[in-house]
């Protein structure tokens, strides 16, 4: 593996600046982290069945004493706040695993049981923070499940927490905001391996750990690496206001889609004065659009939301916890720290608007942006996981869309060609190369990235090339205050100097692909159509659903692929092949690898008419590429 660069002189200076002018001696926080601790899991490390390592907390063991000059020291801060581990009391019966995974899990004492909130991402950590919590509370049955939204790290350990049987005997209820389950499986398909191949960036779960490696995400450490499940919810919440007692807890809540989730809401539990508020206020800026990839967020919305939960709750509270970070107790205190937060998404939204209707664009505005003074006070106002800059361009998208309106910037040429061209008008890759280290020299690295990713791009084995960005990454990544920006720079550098590492998150577990809809199922395949090469091919299928009493056409032309349902007196063609079948076996043959003869011979599967008209459009599918290049072309 090659050596990492040291921090330079402007990096040294830039990070010592921080320190100095950043609030310091502001340690509520860390009282705030502390405050409740009862006991951690030592060592700090999960596997999985077969002995592989999916946490390991131990290995951040050098986040402590003074900040080193290759990390940003207010991210040093936050990583040194998020790497505490263990379980902790939030308010007597409310009690927090963090340090575990990504997100807490939060664990509420009833009569006889308990209710489990999120159970992170992998089924391992989830049952080390069970097993955890039962050591120090008590051996207590689970008496019911809630997720708070619908992304992977607040669902995906479910099954350490129970099993699939208890939901579907009813003995314990898994309760969710309405659309949980369409968008927790929608947005791990439809462009689920880009998202996770970006994710690995975002997340650096396959960087060196240390100093001048990777130090957390901002949000949390990182992912876990173990067996994501997922059960499907049993009760849905469809409206604030919505009550449920659940083995004597009782539990208000307020759902606010197209928040931080398409599907996601906050709860109060007014016998304990406690306000969970999901992921919708935590100690950090969120992303307006997350660097993984995913719709761009409302944070017009998101902002009224909150002012909805501060009115409603806040001042009925004594302490509010999320399902990231540590909690904040006291009414003013937690009041105070949520109008922030209020603040922080209202002001980003009134003055990115504000400037495009003068004319600037999402690049320009984020240079412009400067924060209230309260605002930039507030640690838990700062870029750690979001940031403002490239959230001012979220919004800029939202509203106006990926065109700045500059008709030069209509019809560019492709990336490959586009570097092509720059590299010739520049004087070719020496002379780009030559000046490109005089501006590294003297400290514009984001100039340095930008020309010689040109270089790299019209020739991907200029190897001198590959080194200098590989620098400049580098020295992008040690003055980052930004989590996943630090992660997405050293990533970057890494893959430049050792190769891909490619996507190391496991493919879409069984339970999720169990939950997907035929509508689903279907929409997958045609995302996955050659179109080009299905120009001119025909394929007419129906597929009879007895367990749904349904019958689904499929039918490819002009290289799409579409699906309807049919219904008596429809005056179509026949179809070239009819298939019987139940949507689980459907997900098994097209998404399991189920063998259609063994799936015929047992029964599952009954066919009538011409079968290769299948096959030949089975023929049309790409296979997605979970290890496609980033850095180069």
């Amino acid at each position: 593996m090659s050596t990492v660069s040291e921090p330079s002189k402007f990096i040294i200076e830039q990070n010592q600046r921080a320190l100095k002018e950043l609030p310091f001696d502001n340690t509520a926080d860390q009282a705030d982290a502390d405050r409740g601790f009862i006991a951690k899991l030592e060592p700090g490390i999960v596997k999985d069945a077969k002995g592989n390592v999916v946490w390991d907390d131990e290995s951040y063991g050098f986040l402590q004493g003074s900040c080193p000059n290759s990390v940003h020291p207010s991210l040093w801060r936050q990583s040194g706040l998020v790497v505490k581990q263990g379980l902790y009391e939030v308010v007597p019966g409310i009690y927090q695993i963090r340090g575990l995974d990504l997100s807490n899990m939060t664990i509420i004492e009833g009569n006889t049981g308990v209710i489990v909130i999120d159970p992170l991402i992998s089924t391992e950590t989830a049952k080390a923070g069970m097993d955890l919590y039962f050591v120090h509370r008590g051996q207590k049955p689970v008496a019911a499940m809630i997720y708070t939204h619908s992304h992977i790290d607040h669902f995906g350990g479910a099954m350490g927490v129970m099993t699939a049987e208890d939901a579907a005997s009813g003995r314990i209820p898994v309760i969710a905001p309405a659309g949980f389950l369409e968008h927790a499986v929608a947005e791990n398909v439809y462009a689920g391996v880009a998202m996770a191949r970006r994710a690995a960036y975002m997340y650096g779960a396959a960087l060196p750990r240390g100093p001048k490696g990777q130090v957390g995400a901002g949000l949390g450490q990182t992912t876990s690496t173990g067996t994501v499940t997922l059960i499907a919810p049993t009760h849905d919440i469809t409206a604030t206001g919505q009550e449920m007692t659940i083995d004597g807890v009782r539990i208000v809540f307020q759902i606010t889609p197209g928040t931080e989730a398409p599907s996601e809401m906050n709860f109060h539990f007014p016998d304990f004065r406690a306000l969970c508020m999901a992921e919708n206020a935590t100690h950090t800026l969120h992303n307006l659009l997350t660097l993984r990839g995913a719709l761009v967020r409302d944070p017009h919305v998101w902002a009224k939301y909150l002012t909805e939960s501060i009115n409603l709750y806040g001042r009925d509270s004594d302490v509010v916890f999320a399902s990231h970070h540590w909690p904040t107790w006291g009414t003013e205190t937690l009041v105070e720290y949520m109008e922030l937060q209020r603040d922080l998404y209202a002001y980003l939204h009134d003055q990115t608007l504000r400037r495009i209707n003068l004319g600037y664009v999402g690049g320009e505005i984020a240079e412009m942006m400067d924060m209230p003074p309260a605002l930039a006070d507030s640690w838990a106002a700062h870029g750690y996981y979001g940031s403002v800059s490239h959230n001012v361009k979220a919004i800029y998208q939202r509203y106006m869309g990926w065109f700045d309106g500059n008709p030069a910037h209509l019809w560019e040429h492709p990336p490959v060609e586009n570097a092509k061209r720059h590299v010739e008008f520049m004087g070719g890759a020496d002379e780009v190369l030559r000046k490109a280290r005089q501006s590294f020299e003297e400290g514009d690295y984001r100039w340095v990235v930008q020309a010689v990713n040109y270089v790299i791009f019209a020739d991907d084995t200029n190897e001198a090339a590959k080194s200098l960005q590989a620098d400049a990454f580098e020295q992008l990544a040690f003055g980052a205050e930004n989590g996943p920006w630090r992660n997405f720079f050293l990533s970057g550098a890494y893959e430049l100097r050792n190769g891909s590492f490619g996507t190391p998150t496991k493919e879409l577990p069984e339970t999720m692909l169990a939950a997907m809809t035929v509508d689903m199922v279907l929409d997958g395949l045609a995302l996955r159509v050659d179109g080009p090469k299905a120009w001119h091919e025909k394929a007419v299928s129906d597929w009879v659903f007895t367990d749904e009493n349904r019958t689904v056409r499929l039918q490819l032309r002009n290289g799409v692929l579409l699906h309807w349902d049919r219904h008596d007196g429809d005056k179509l063609p026949a179809a070239d092949v009819t298939f019987t079948l139940t949507r689980p076996t459907l997900i098994g043959m097209l998404l399991g690898g189920r063998d259609v003869g063994e799936l015929v011979q047992s029964g599952a599967l009954a066919v009538e008419g011409d079968v290769q008209s299948f096959a030949k459009l089975v023929g049309l599918f790409d296979a997605p590429d979970p290890n496609f290049n980033i850095v180069t072309p």
